[in-house]
C-alpha cells in the first residue's frame, strides 16, 4: 500500500535541519535526484515489477501519478490512476512498495526530488518496463 513517511524540521539560529526519522534505510540500495527541465516534461510511465521507491522533494513540488499493477503479463490500461502532490514544505516521504507505475511532473520549477530505490542499477535495469504517457486512462 502506498503510505507516507512523515518528517519534520527543526529551526534555531543556526539555521534548519530536515527530516524523516521514521525511514528505514535497510533495504536502500541506491539514490538519485531527478530534476525535470520544465513544468511541462513528465517522466513516465516507468515500472519496476520487483522494485519499491521512496520519494522525497528536496525543492519545490512535484505530482507523482502513480498506478498498482495486479497482473504483469495482462496489464490492464484501465486500472485506476492515484495522484500524490508532494511538496518540500510538507516534509512527507511517499513510499511505493513492489509493483506500481510511475509518472512524475515537476509543478515548480526547478524542483528536485530525491529518489530511493531497493534494487541495484543493474537489477533495476532487468526489472524495468515502459509504456507511453496515454497508457493507462482512468484518471481519478
Amino acid at each position: 500500500m502506498v503510505r507516507f513517511i512523515e518528517g519534520g524540521i527543526a529551526k534555531d539560529t543556526r539555521g534548519e535541519i530536515r527530516f524523516v526519522n521514521d525511514f528505514d534505510l535497510t533495504e536502500v540500495k541506491r539514490f538519485y535526484i531527478i530534476k525535470n527541465s520544465d513544468t511541462h516534461t513528465i517522466r513516465g510511465w516507468r515500472a519496476h515489477r520487483n522494485g519499491q521507491r521512496w520519494f522525497y522533494v528536496l525543492s519545490g513540488a512535484f505530482s507523482l501519478d502513480v498506478v498498482k499493477i495486479g497482473d504483469w503479463e495482462n496489464i490492464d490500461r484501465e486500472v485506476s490512476i492515484q495522484n500524490y502532490s508532494l511538496y518540500q514544505a510538507d516534509q512527507q516521504m511517499l513510499h511505493l512498495p513492489i509493483g506500481y507505475a510511475t509518472a512524475i511532473r515537476a509543478i515548480e520549477a526547478d524542483s528536485e526530488l530525491l529518489v530511493y530505490a531497493d534494487q541495484s542499477l543493474s537489477e533495476s535495469l532487468q526489472d524495468d518496463y515502459t509504456f507511453g504517457l496515454d497508457y493507462f486512462v482512468n484518471k481519478i
